[in-house]
């Protein structure tokens, strides 16, 4: 049966301008009505929250593009945040008089008939205008977990070990946990990386083409990983110390390498100077007297024994971020934890699971953090649609201009994981990724960390089955995507490695898979040579073969960057409708095989033989 009405929020001649709206910015709206259908009235029922407001629609005759239409033109929204519509459709059908709604298809951006208590509404983020500084968002960002990444020591030796731990006999030993019964770690193990490690290998990085370097927590903490954090303002000892630190941060910036730092701030350490459970700091904690100073920061229920902490890891006690000491001592002070390390020259913060911080204490620290320096970042570590994220039962409001800047873009992994592995088609793809678009604002989307392994998460040679080709097709559209590409140390190196700990195995000094790695070198000077890929736009292209994923970057000026990516077993045809009289291939050396794909165009139309589990960069004139 034909639907009464059609609408497709990401076709401009429906809902303009597309996607994400600024505060002060104005929107149109066309609704076709189908012919046969005598419509009385068509509404657009939109809420924020609570706040349900009804506008209805002005009928026009007729419209160049679609006929018989609705609409309505709206100059602004009063206020910032994520809205949600519907259409409510008054119409007669053989004489009789009935209302029907519709909201948005479950896959794409049509419409689609409702019943009232089921309609999947459509979203529009409303959001105050923000800039997302170009060092960022034109850059790559290689994440470096410090003690796997490397040992600047000549002799090998490790500094400071920790009383009661366990060395590695070998670099190249696989990491494990050293638990009790109850499965909790009785003995952190550490491989010995360092900051002078990072110094060491500034030339490889520089060499790979990275520009944004995110280190994992390096303050004083009891474990290697750092998110326990001992003391906020002091490096730990096993990684260095200020003046190594100084060091890293001035030749870094001697190459245009940016650093970024780890914020843990919705808990601590219970071995901490703050908390001091275990005695092992010449402070007076938390968890030893009410009379501390940092007694406010945390969340007794029965001094000392019994208090809240992150995910009920005790050795991990949660924060009052909204404290008022606790915010000075973090954000506002002379001193505070922001100012010292981005007045030695960080350039900005990852926060650690944002979801679990007060909005107030973000837009807080955003705040003072350009104060100190208004070119800095802020990331959140948020693993879903961040526009839309409810944590705790509350709306968050991350991309809407004044909390942060980016996300780690988790659903970027999924997504392309999902489509490699045959779980999904190449029009799923697209419509996933342009349901992130349609809902980021545009430099949200533009910063978005398109990222295909962390620390938390499996590598890709290993969630992808060791099959490097379908590894090599992920970093293909990472590093022509738009957005930041998001390198976790040694996937350039070929590591493989399950969930954690085995995910956070040692960088392979020596034992690279140099195939791999000429590769990922090869491909980020594409995109370092191309500005479209890093500061253009996207367009996606529904192609007709289910396992053909294709985009177009492009600018103002017309040109244009044509990525096509088969996951295929076989050789596949592509058929394209392209504005254009030649078409040349960027050359990439992307396989150990010989890929010799086919082009040809003709009457605007390009025909492409696209080889096994390969891809193409296409400059089209």
């Amino acid at each position: 049966m034909q639907d009464i009405i059609e609408y497709n929020s990401w076709d401009k001649n429906f809902k303009a301008p597309f996607g994400a709206l600024k505060f002060d910015e104005g929107l149109t709206i066309y609704v076709k009505v189908n012919e046969g259908y005598n419509v009385n009235s068509i509404s657009l029922e939109i809420n924020k929250e609570e706040e349900m407001r009804t506008i209805t629609l002005n009928e026009e005759l007729s419209n160049d593009k679609l006929g018989k239409c609705f609409c309505c033109k709206m100059e602004n929204f009063e206020e910032t945040g994520v809205y949600f519509y519907y259409f409510k459709v008054d119409v007669e059908v053989d004489g009789n008089k009935k209302t029907v709604f519709y909201g948005k298809n479950r896959e794409n951006g049509y419409s689609c008939e409702y019943d009232y208590n089921d309609i999947n509404k459509y979203q529009i983020t409303v959001y105050k205008d923000f800039k997302v500084p170009t060092w960022y968002k034109e850059g790559i960002l290689y994440h470096i977990f410090v003690d796997r990444f490397n040992n600047g020591n000549r002799n090998g030796k490790i500094d400071n070990p920790k009383k009661n731990s366990f060395i590695y006999g070998n670099w190249e030993d696989i990491p494990m946990y050293i638990k009790d019964s109850k499965g909790d770690i009785i003995r952190w193990d550490f491989h010995g990386g360092n900051l002078r490690g990072i110094i060491n290998k500034l030339g490889y990085l520089k060499k790979l083409g990275v520009s944004i370097l995110y280190l994992s927590p390096i303050f004083e903490a009891s474990s290697n990983h750092k998110y326990d954090t001992g003391d906020y303002k002091k490096i730990d000892p096993m990684f260095g110390d200020e003046e190594t630190f100084k060091e890293l941060i001035n030749k870094a910036k001697e190459k245009d390498m940016s650093i970024v730092l780890d914020g843990v701030f919705s808990h601590t350490g219970a071995d901490s100077k703050y908390f001091n459970m275990y005695g092992n700091y010449n402070s007076l904690g938390a968890y030893q007297s009410k009379e501390s100073p940092y007694y406010p920061w945390y969340m007794f229920e029965d001094f000392p024994q019994k208090y809240k902490s992150w995910w009920d890891v005790k050795t991990l006690p949660n924060i009052n971020e909204l404290e008022d000491s606790y915010m000075d001592y973090i954000i506002y002070d002379k001193d505070s934890v922001i100012n010292k390390w981005i007045d030695m020259g960080v350039k900005g913060w990852r926060l650690d699971v944002a979801d679990e911080l007060p909005t107030k204490f973000i837009r807080e620290l955003k705040r003072e953090l350009k104060k100190a320096d208004d070119d800095s970042i802020l990331i959140g570590e948020v693993w879903e649609d961040a526009s839309n994220k409810i944590s705790y039962g509350q709306r968050r409001s991350y991309l809407l201009g004044e909390e942060l800047d980016s996300v780690m873009g988790y659903p970027f992994r999924n997504n392309m994981f999902s489509f490699l592995k045959g779980e999904i088609k190449s029009y799923e793809l697209c419509n996933r990724y342009m349901q992130i678009k349609e809902n980021y604002p545009k430099e949200s989307f533009k910063s978005n960390l398109n990222l295909i392994g962390t620390h938390d998460v499996t590598r890709a040679k290993t969630e992808l089955n060791y099959d490097v080709d379908l590894v090599k097709l992920a970093v293909a559209v990472q590093m022509t995507f738009e957005g930041v590409p998001y390198i976790y140390y040694g996937d350039e190196a070929g590591l493989c490695g399950g969930v954690d700990p085995d995910n956070r195995r040692t960088y392979p000094w020596k034992n690279e898979d140099e195939d791999m790695l000429s590769f990922y070198k090869d491909i980020i000077k594409i995109r370092n040579k191309n500005t479209l890929l890093s500061s253009g736009d996207t367009d996606f292209i529904y192609t007709e073969n289910n396992s053909v994923f294709a985009f177009i970057r492009f600018n103002e000026n017309n040109d244009r960057i044509l990525i096509l990516v088969n996951r295929s077993e076989s050789t596949e045809r592509i058929s394209l409708n392209i504005d254009g009289s030649f078409i040349e291939e960027i050359p990439i050396k992307y396989s150990s095989k010989n890929v010799n794909n086919t082009t040809q165009i003709e009457n605007n139309e390009l025909r492409i033989d696209l080889e096994a589990k390969s891809f193409g960069i296409f400059r089209i004139n």
